[in-house]
């Protein structure tokens, strides 16, 4: 049976809750968010490929960047360009670090907090290795949602960036400019000095890179961490 909770007592707590998940960019705070930046070099040719890490209630970004390190409060490549706000915790979440749900069947299913699941997928990657190719900053998100059932589940390293790139949103405008434009110079030289050549290999490039990961994903699933 759920106890009471005086309703003067559950506004003030909502309306704390609501102060805290205000995301705040100039401090780089984004509360229970997704975040993405573009990546140096690579992100010049294919600027939908970028870094992404996911924050702590508290706003405070995490990401996988290197082996056996979790940045903490760092975001390894700059700012965040976009971000999603996930509000899939309670209010009532920060006072407790896990609670206990009553299924039907009356029997007990353990619950984490969304700052509990992402310390679980911290201890695991800070004993992994880093690799752009089957264990990245995605496959640590990845993890993440996972773990905390975000959008029931189910999540990896190429659902994750579709999401990211069709339903993040762009902190300001400074943001666009910094994602698209060293892309559009690259596109432009390639063209006027390489033409169509250039295009093909960039065409190719594309294709195998992202093939990899559908087939690293889909086909060979243990081949791509998550």
């Amino acid at each position: 049976m759920a106890p009471e909770v005086d309703p003067d007592h559950a506004l003030m707590i909502e309306d704390n809750f609501a102060d805290t998940m205000l995301v705040d960019p100039k401090r780089d705070r984004f509360p229970c968010c997704i975040v993405w930046s573009p990546l140096p070099v690579l992100s010049w040719f294919i600027p939908f490929i970028g870094h992404i890490g996911i924050c702590r209630e508290d706003g405070i970004i995490l990401d996988f960047a290197g082996p056996n390190f979790v940045s903490v409060d760092n975001f390894t490549f700059g700012a965040p360009t976009r971000y999603f706000q996930c509000c899939c915790i309670s209010p009532y979440s920060a006072e407790h670090t896990s609670e206990y749900i009553q299924n039907d069947d009356e029997s007990a299913s353990h619950v984490d907090t969304w700052d509990a699941a992402l310390r679980k997928s911290i201890q695991e990657f800070q004993h992994l290795s880093y690799s752009i190719f089957t264990c990245n900053c995605h496959s640590f998100v990845a993890n993440g949602l996972n773990r905390l059932g975000f959008q029931t589940g189910g999540w990896n390293v190429v659902n994750l960036a579709i999401f990211i790139f069709l339903k993040g949103r762009w902190v300001n405008k400074t943001s666009i400019v910094k994602t698209y434009l060293p892309a559009l110079v690259v596109l432009g030289l390639g063209l006027i000095f390489g033409g169509g050549t250039f295009l093909m290999y960039l065409v190719i490039f594309m294709f195998v890179l992202i093939g990899w990961f559908l087939l690293g994903t889909y086909c060979f699933k243990k081949l791509i961490h998550v």
